[in-house]
């Protein structure tokens, strides 16, 4: 995101971004990285006091996973959710990124939501089981169907409140997407505040493009102002994840992303 203006190497880049006043960091592909890089990224953050942001733990999307109990597959996740944790305890992470897949629309299984649901709670306890002794947080994220991930299990806000309830842990909460739930519902003040006890991160994203807010149709300083209100008054501090491109190439673009951030932020 800031390549042009901060260069390619990962240190330099978190180097600029603490400057420009960032305080987190998130990388959906860390645990894809070379583990001395991994090491290195988490003494810069520590020494620039910044904090990690998620890492994807699993995300099968386009599959059936989670919906569907096959022992195989499941072991499979399970044991990506295990590899997770030493990743996470390196890079100084607290949350980590689980989507639970497709839902499972072959009509030969005829399995009903409700089913499929059941085994997706089941499936998300055990992951819990696993992370909660590490005092390790999974954060669910619904996916949009219309622009990007069609077929995905979990789409909605209500729906990955009802999810959390269910599988009742401290290691299960909302990875709140404020891109894809525009695009999926909307009313985003209304669901963030109906789900907030179970949100444990938020992504950023205007719609439509999926660039830097002020790109789109998001009134994003209002969406800021009220989580950072709430936020607030309730003594809880949330990183707000900039899940997205840049809306213009080259140095400009880098800057503009800068400036947008600062703009959305002068509430």
């Amino acid at each position: 995101m800031f390549q042009n203006l901060a260069g390619k190497d990962e240190i330099d880049q978190l180097k600029f971004a603490a400057d420009q006043g960032f305080t987190a960091w998130e990388d959906n592909q860390m645990k894809k990285r070379p583990k001395d890089l991994q090491e290195k990224i988490a003494r810069t953050m520590s020494r620039l006091n910044m904090k990690m942001g998620v890492f994807v733990a699993h995300g099968s999307i386009g599959s059936v996973t989670f919906a569907n109990k096959d022992a195989a597959t499941w072991e499979g996740i399970l044991s990506e959710i295990r590899d997770s944790i030493e990743v996470a305890k390196r890079v100084n992470a607290k949350w980590i990124t689980v989507v639970p897949g497709n839902v499972d629309e072959n009509p030969r299984a005829r399995l009903a939501l409700g089913y499929q649901t059941a085994n997706v709670i089941e499936l998300l306890r055990r992951c819990s089981g696993i992370l909660e002794p590490h005092g390790l947080v999974m954060v669910l994220e619904p996916l949009n169907w219309y622009a990007n991930h069609g077929g995905t299990f979990l789409r909605y806000s209500d729906q990955a409140y009802a999810l959390c309830k269910a599988v009742n842990s401290p290691s299960c909460k909302i990875l709140f997407d404020i891109y894809h739930q525009q695009i999926t519902e909307g009313n985003l003040i209304s669901n963030i505040d109906k789900s907030w006890d179970e949100i444990g991160y938020f992504q950023a994203g205007d719609n439509p493009g999926r660039k830097e807010p002020g790109t789109g149709e998001i009134n994003y300083r209002n969406v800021f102002r009220h989580i950072h209100e709430r936020s607030k008054k309730e003594s809880k501090d949330f990183i707000i994840g900039m899940e997205h491109g840049n809306s213009i190439k080259g140095p400009e673009g880098d800057q503009a992303v800068i400036d947008a951030y600062r703009q959305a932020d002068r509430f």
